[in-house]
């Protein structure tokens, strides 16, 4: 038992070595209008850079970013008003926001391209990016992409009061904290009024800005979609679920080595419910990359 003990000690040493020697690092940036939080964690090209969904931060990526950086370095953030990132612009379209994020990845500096990584709204910006900076993308990988003709108001339009619901929500929340003296009242009041913008616009500018890019031509691409309904739809789930993956797997078609995976077994946060099959997709486009250098 002594042995097999000391043993297991030995182990765990040899584990958080191996954790040490992957270079970390947590900054600020300021891009100009005011300051993002970042997280660096790895070494190596291409460089795998991740935008998350609405109301996620940086800490809710932090088991991906841990395992995709035993192969590459990989670049996490905060958007507006997140975390410790400052408060931005209104309003937070994708445009807006890929712009922001070209600029932090310029300040850091981060040489590219990159292997860019967007999920749910985060895949709006990470298509706005790959459009607007095309030398700057070696690979891009979108994790359950929101329905576009949904977003467009052409389909479901049933469930958009629903998510105007939600945005009145946000806005509210926002709207009560800003009146707070605690400070903190106030940090909470700037974040949900980032999210409610970013919201709003999605349905509104970012969908206009995201159905403007007719092909990403033979850029690598690969969409990872939600197989699970999500029961916050009600009765309809189910149906709506398919029109979402099929909407997913249009975007796919978009690009001449565009790739669709269905994660049957996933809710809409891909990368925790089904970590193997997203792992395993972006370290091939990694590799793919570094064999075409």
């Amino acid at each position: 038992m002594k042995a097999i003990a000391i043993l297991a000690a030995v182990c765990l040493v040899l584990m958080s070595c191996a954790r040490q020697d992957l270079p970390f690092f947590d900054g600020m940036v300021d891009i100009g209008t005011h300051r993002l939080q970042y997280r660096s964690e790895g070494n190596g090209t291409p460089v795998v850079v991740i935008d998350s969904g609405i109301g996620d931060t940086l800490e809710k990526l932090r088991p991906l970013q841990e395992r995709l950086s035993r192969v590459t370095r990989v670049i996490t953030y905060n958007r507006a008003g997140y975390g410790r990132s400052e408060a931005g612009p209104l309003p937070r379209d994708c445009g807006r926001e890929a712009e922001e994020l070209k600029a932090l990845l310029e300040k850091i500096p981060v040489p590219g391209p990159y292997v860019l990584l967007g999920h749910s709204l985060g895949a709006l910006n990470a298509q706005m990016f790959a459009a607007k900076y095309p030398g700057d993308v070696a690979a891009l990988v979108l994790l359950d992409p929101p329905p576009l003709s949904f977003i467009l108001g052409k389909e479901y339009r049933d469930l958009a009061a629903l998510a105007e619901r939600m945005t009145s929500e946000w806005q509210a929340i926002a709207d009560a904290s800003a009146k707070s003296d605690s400070a903190a009242e106030r940090a909470r009041s700037a974040l949900f009024r980032m999210i409610a913008s970013e919201h709003r616009q999605m349905f509104v500018a970012s969908a206009l800005h995201v159905a403007g890019i007719s092909t990403f031509n033979r850029l690598p691409l690969l969409v990872i979609a939600a197989g699970k309904p999500n029961p916050a739809f009600g009765s309809g789930a189910e149906e709506y679920q398919k029109y979402w993956i099929g909407q997913s797997r249009a975007i796919a078609n978009k690009s001449n080595a565009g790739k669709f995976v269905l994660a049957e077994n996933a809710s809409h946060y891909v990368y925790l419910d089904a970590p193997d099959l997203v792992v395993e997709g972006i370290t091939a486009l990694v590799h793919e990359a570094r064999a075409e250098k």
